[in-house]
């Protein structure tokens, strides 16, 4: 009865290399800490970054291959602002889902918020809900869909410097 259990994440002889990847994206997260992200609730209107990889054409000799491999390595920052229509969870282990209207169509986005490829969240404003979960707005548009802004909101970074 005093055999040693051996620990799957831990003992590098059963997982190999995946292992220590694990450990190491678990010791990450946990150092981003409990408010690594502001307040984000129901009804805010919050502005996400994500960074993002650019994709690469198809290549046809070696020639181009040398110069499509620099720019293989690209990367750049895109925003997506919506409303917060739900949060599942807690912490930073919690998920959001984000709705916005693009094109007269609306496009709803969920992300579980400890992703790495996210730069930073930020809150445009703030909305004065009674419901945790906002579904209903998706059969609502316009006017329908408006809510009451709270009055202290917290300004993002951007419109505060240009004021």
């Amino acid at each position: 009865m005093s055999e040693k259990i051996s620990h799957p994440i831990r003992d590098k002889s059963l997982n190999g290399a995946h292992g220590v990847n694990l450990l190491e994206t678990f010791v990450k997260n946990k150092n981003k800490g409990k408010n690594a992200y502001p307040e984000i609730k129901p009804g805010s209107i919050i502005r996400i970054h994500q960074k993002l990889a650019e994709a690469v054409a198809q290549v046809k000799s070696k020639k181009q291959a040398k110069t499509k491999a620099a720019e293989e390595a690209k990367e750049r920052t895109q925003s997506f602002e919506g409303i917060v229509i739900s949060r599942k969870g807690k912490n930073n282990q919690s998920t959001i889902t984000v709705r916005k209207i693009s094109g007269g169509i609306g496009v709803e986005y969920t992300l579980p918020l400890d992703l790495p490829h996210i730069v930073k969240i930020e809150i445009v404003k703030q909305t004065k809900v009674r419901r945790a979960k906002l579904y209903y707005l998706r059969g609502r548009a316009g006017k329908a869909a408006r809510f009451k802004e709270i009055a202290s909101v917290l300004v993002a970074p951007e419109e505060e410097t240009a004021k």
